[in-house]
C-alpha cells in the first residue's frame, strides 16, 4: 500500500480523530531520551513507580525539546492538521504507573485542539498504548459516548473497560501519535515507569468562538496549572522568528485568560 497523501492524512484525522506518524522522529531519538530524563532531576524529582509523576510544562524546560517546534516533520504533521500558524499551547511530561481510564482532554466548542504524543518505550496493547475510540472527537460522538458510562463498563455491559472496542494505537520510539483533544482515549496494562510526554497545540484563532475557546484554555490549562505565564524560559532561548510565531496569540490574550480564572474560582 502506498503512503497516504497529506490531504489522506488530514481526511483520516478529521474523521477518525487521530492518527500515526511511523518513525518520524526516529533519528531525534537519543536528543530527546536524554533531554526527556534530564528535566525530572533538574526539577528535583524522582519517580518512584507508586503513581503518575507529572511535569507541567514539560517541553519548555530543555533547549532539545523545544527544538521540536522547529522540527520540519513535526511542523508539517501539525500544519496539516491546524494549519502552520498553529499555536503552541503547551506541554506535560510523564512517568505512567498503572492503568489511564476513558476520558476526553476537552470538549472546546470550536474542536481546534489536538495533542501529540511521544511513547519513549514500546508500547502494545498490553502494555500501556494509547487506545481510542475512533470519530468518538465528532458532534455525534460526542452525544453517542459519555465518559462516565464507558468508566462504568461492567455495570453497563459486563465487561472491562479495556474489552470495549477501541483502536489500540501500539507504538514504537520514534513514532509520532496525534490525536483530537475530544477524542475519548485510555490505556491499559503496562509497567510502572512508562515514559510519555505531549505537545497540546491549537489552530490558530480567528472567529469568535475561537478566541473564547482560545481564552478558556488559559484559564483552564495554564493558570488552572498554577502557573503563572504559559511559556518557559528555554522555549525563547536561541528561538528562531518561525517558531515565535507559534508563541504570539496565546499571550496576546493572557490577562483576558487570567482574569476569566480569577472570575470563575475567585483566585
Amino acid at each position: 500500500m502506498s503512503t497516504p497523501t497529506s490531504a489522506q492524512q488530514r481526511a483520516f484525522f478529521e474523521a477518525f480523530g487521530f492518527l500515526k506518524i511511523p518513525g518520524l522522529l526516529r533519528a531525534e531519538l537519543p536528543t530527546i531520551l536524554a533531554e526527556f530524563e534530564a528535566v525530572f532531576p533538574q526539577l528535583g524529582l524522582k519517580h518512584d513507580g507508586t503513581k503518575r509523576t507529572m511535569i507541567v510544562p514539560f517541553v519548555d524546560q530543555r533547549p532539545g525539546l523545544c527544538a521540536l517546534l522547529d522540527h520540519p516533520g513535526v511542523l508539517a504533521a501539525i500544519g496539516n492538521l491546524l494549519g502552520d500558524d498553529f499555536n503552541y499551547m503547551g506541554s506535560d511530561g510523564n512517568y505512567y504507573s498503572g492503568e489511564t481510564t476513558w476520558h476526553r482532554d476537552g470538549l472546546t466548542p470550536s474542536n481546534s485542539y489536538i495533542k501529540l504524543a511521544l511513547y519513549l518505550d514500546p508500547v502494545t496493547k498490553d502494555t500501556g498504548c494509547l487506545r481510542v475510540i475512533p470519530g468518538s472527537h465528532s458532534d455525534l460522538g460526542l452525544r453517542m459516548w459519555k465518559d462516565e458510562t464507558l468508566r462504568d463498563a461492567e455495570n453497563q455491559w459486563g465487561r472491562h473497560q479495556r474489552e470495549l472496542p477501541a483502536q489500540a494505537l501500539e507504538s514504537e520510539p520514534g513514532d509520532v501519535l496525534l490525536f483530537n483533544h475530544r477524542l475519548l482515549h485510555a490505556s491499559f496494562g503496562g509497567g510502572k515507569a512508562r515514559r510519555m510526554f505531549t505537545m497540546n497545540l491549537g489552530r490558530h484563532a480567528k472567529t469568535p468562538m475561537e478566541i473564547d475557546d482560545l481564552i478558556a484554555y488559559g484559564d483552564t490549562h495554564f493558570y488552572g496549572y498554577g502557573l503563572r505565564e504559559p511559556y518557559g524560559k528555554a522555549m525563547f532561548e536561541n528561538a528562531p522568528p518561525a517558531r515565535l510565531a507559534h508563541l504570539t496569540q496565546l499571550p496576546h490574550f493572557w490577562d483576558t485568560s487570567v482574569a476569566r480564572h480569577k472570575a470563575r474560582t475567585g483566585k
